[in-house]
Order: structure tokens, then sequence, then C-alpha cells
């Protein structure tokens, strides 16, 4: 019997009563278990970082979690961060070096939302702080005050880049998908692919030019009951076929 492949997901640092606790989101954890068929494990985002060669070594994959934190500005501009916004100085310290890292190691990586943006500063982009005050750009978060499924519905429709890797995944052209996010690439990373555009402009996906087993990623949140989602599902089930190969090729070294 074949063993699930073992997946890396970078913790959150959160500050809970007067203790530091280091957490991901379960409807990412579950994403990965129903949707990718691998078993995730959270890395502490620990200040210093753990030997993330090492851990790498012994993975077959990297998940980029979403977060209500953002990367701090002094990664990717001179820009001051904006009052009130909500950084997590650990994980930018973990997340960032290990991308490139994964990368090197020929890792797979499936990233979403604030992963999405760490894998554009970590390979030299930049990011608008509020999307929304961009002229030209739409207002791509969502209402607070929404329940959750009408935070996470569908919100605007994404051209996908012809030939891509998230067209070849998916088999579609365009797709609709949700939208709960306040920041977005503004300078995209010389060795990244546009692989899906919103109706403004602003680039939804991902993908990494030089070739890799598989790297991609998303500004939206494809985790959202992915069961129920067939465009969600692809992605997750494509990272979950990466993820596999890696882990047979790593057992029978």
């Amino acid at each position: 019997m074949h063993q699930r492949p073992l997946v890396i997901v970078p913790a959150d640092r959160k500050i809970m009563g007067k203790h530091a606790y280091h957490s991901a989101g379960e409807k990412y954890l579950f994403a990965l278990v129903s949707g990718s068929n691998v078993i995730p494990f959270i890395l502490p985002s620990l200040s210093p970082t753990l030997p993330l060669r090492e851990i790498l070594q012994n993975t077959d994959g990297l998940f980029l979690t979403g977060s209500y934190s953002n990367i701090e500005p002094h990664h990717y501009s001179n820009e001051p961060s904006y009052e009130g916004n909500l950084h997590d100085q650990h994980r930018d310290e973990n997340s960032l070096p290990i991308i490139p890292l994964a990368i090197e190691m020929q890792i797979p990586v499936f990233a979403v939302c604030r992963g999405f943006q760490e894998v554009n500063v970590a390979l030299g982009g930049s990011l608008h702080q509020k999307v929304h005050e961009v002229p030209g750009l739409d207002d791509h978060r969502e209402n607070l005050d929404d329940a959750l499924d009408q935070q996470y519905a569908e919100s605007h429709l994404i051209s996908l880049t012809p030939g891509g890797l998230l067209e070849s995944v998916s088999g579609k052209t365009t797709a609709m998908v949700n939208s709960l996010h306040g920041q977005g690439i503004n300078v995209l990373a010389n060795n990244l692919n546009v692989e899906a555009t919103a109706p403004d402009g602003l680039i939804e996906a991902v993908s990494l030019k030089s070739p890799h087993p598989f790297f991609l990623a998303v500004q939206w949140h494809p985790e959202w009951k992915v069961g129920e989602n067939p465009f969600y599902l692809s992605m997750f089930q494509a990272f979950g076929r990466a993820c596999r190969d890696r882990a047979n090729n790593r057992k029978s070294l």
C-alpha cells in the first residue's frame, strides 16, 4: 500500500491571550486531504527558522495558505505600511525563503491568496497595498458583514491564459471565482508567467517560467467547498498528482 504524500503548510503565528500559537486554517487542510489526497503538516513559523532545506528534503509538496495578515511592505518596496495593516513577521521570515528553496529542489508548490502574494514577493515582484485605491482597478475585497457563504461566493470572471498550466489543468478558458483580498500584484516577478487575469486586468494566477513539476499560485480561494466546484477541485487534484510523483521518486532513491 502506497503512503500518501506529505505536504508542508507554513503556519500563521498568532497571539492568543498572552501566548503565541502556530496555526493553519482548517479549510485549507481539509481541501488538501480531500482534494489532493495528501497528508498536510503545519510548519511552525519560528524565529530563527527551522532548517527549511532539511524539511523540504523529506516532504513531497509545499502549500501556502491565505491569511488575515499581509506581507510587510519592506520586503518589496520603500512604502510605509498603512495604519491598521495586520502583519506576521514570523510567517514572512519562513514563507519567503522556502519558496525559492522549493523551486531549486523541484518540489511541487501550490499557493493561495497571501501565498500567491508571497510567491511574487519571494521571486522579486511587488504588491499594491490597497488594490481598491489604484486607478482602473476594482475593489476585490469581501464584505465582512456577509455570511461566509456570501463572502466566498463566485464574484467575478477570470480569463485563463491560452496554453497555460491552469487551462491545461482545468480544461477551461474562463471561470468564475471568489474574491476576498485587499492586496494584489503590482510588478510581476520576472520568472513568473501570468495564468489568469480579472476583468480589470489584475493578475489572478501565476506559474513558473522555468521547468518545474508543479507550480501554481492563485489569488482567489479554491479551497472553499472544494468538492462542490470542479474548477477548484481540478487544481488540488493536479497538485496531488505532482506530490505523488515526488513521493514515489523520493522513496525510490
